[in-house]
């Protein structure tokens, strides 16, 4: 097993926002090593953004950062598929791998002519890997699908960490029954993560299971002033808004933020004539219109902003303020957080705990 990072309780984004390189990732994953960074998250993309290669890059450069998924999906590669990638990863690595699923958008799925993803058929997908890991050989018929015969052509027996991307109240429920580690949403407000620590160990405790064991990270964009303005703008603002286009009715409700704001949103001319993705390709103008004219600044709020001091001391009182295990500093690479990290290193309470490498572990 490699050696335990110097920030195991903290991780990033690879390739943060959009990227049409996925190459470097490689260069990511080795300056995050060497500033201390636990953990890298992956999230995938259907362009240049493939979760199975992107791991492989990741394990291939570095020798202690763990590496999770956060997301892929379940019903987007046969359930044999994604065990071997797992397996691979978690192997060639030394045990620093992680397995993260979650839901994935509904139309997106409804494009490719996918089903719907249920808490019905990720509960049947976790024990579906679970079972390959542990080299079992099986018939299955359940939510997850119809497999006559699942088996790996070696035997395995992986103990491997799933973690489950969550933001609902039905999916914290969920994840606090099944899954090892849990991935909450960035841009939620700091009680809407303390609600969200608070069900995921209740229901970690009503499954019997030991509510500690499950390890919860937070994800939070920080974003540093040092960073020029129209990539702050676009990393805050834009990111923001873009999850409003998508999905505002979960982000809205699981945060208990008012939805006529988001109506409002919603009914903006600028909005409703906007093509694309505000984070992709808004303008300055843009996005502080947003920023002034539309959305509330307390919604704004949820994100860590500042000079890196300031950064470094809001990420390390996050974690007294809502109970979680780890953060992941959403939207920057590792070279646009090492100022906030270096004020981290000498700010860091000597009482934080100790973890594992791997972001799907406590222990």
């Amino acid at each position: 097993m490699s050696d335990t990072p110097e920030f195991p309780e903290l991780g990033f984004y690879g390739l943060a926002g959009h990227s049409d390189n996925p190459a470097d990732l490689i260069g990511e994953v080795r300056q995050a090593e060497h500033l201390g960074l636990g953990s890298v998250f992956l999230s995938e993309r259907f362009n240049f953004k493939d979760a199975a290669v992107m791991a492989g890059m990741a394990v291939a450069a570095t020798t202690r950062l763990g590496i999770a998924t956060a997301a892929t999906n379940h019903n987007t590669r046969h359930p044999l598929i994604t065990a071997t990638m797992a397996a691979t990863a978690h192997r060639a690595s030394g045990g620093r791998f992680a397995l993260g699923l979650g839901r994935g958008f509904a139309p997106l799925f409804d494009l490719m002519g996918l089903p719907r993803i249920t808490n019905a058929q990720l509960t049947d997908s976790f024990e579906i890997l679970r079972r390959l890991w542990r080299g079992e050989q099986f018939g299955h018929s359940g939510p997850a699908g119809e497999y006559p015969y699942l088996f790996t052509v070696s035997p395995l027996d992986e103990q491997i960490p799933i973690l489950m991307v969550s933001i609902g109240p039905k999916s914290m429920a969920l994840a606090g029954r099944i899954a090892d580690a849990v991935v909450l949403h960035t841009y939620m407000s700091d009680e809407a993560v303390a609600r969200s620590v608070a069900a995921v160990r209740r229901s970690a405790e009503e499954a019997g299971r030991d509510p500690a064991s499950v390890r919860i990270w937070a994800c939070t964009a920080v974003i540093d002033d040092a960073i020029d303005e129209q990539t702050r703008l676009r990393k805050t603002v834009g990111r923001l808004a873009t999850y409003l286009q998508g999905y505002g009715d979960t982000l809205v409700a699981a945060n208990d933020w008012d939805p006529a704001a988001l109506q409002r949103f919603r009914e903006d001319p600028k909005v409703t004539s906007f093509q694309g993705a505000f984070d992709t390709v808004g303008t300055v103008d843009d996005l502080e219109y947003l920023r002034d004219k539309v959305i509330p600044a307390e919604w704004l709020a949820a994100a860590i902003t500042g000079d890196e001091r300031s950064c470094a001391e809001q990420v390390i009182a996050q974690f007294p303020a809502t109970g979680v295990d780890s953060i992941i500093m959403h939207g920057a690479t590792p070279s646009q957080l090492s100022g906030v990290l270096r004020a981290y290193r000498k700010l860091r309470p000597a009482t934080t705990p100790e973890l594992p490498a791997n972001p799907g572990w406590m222990s």
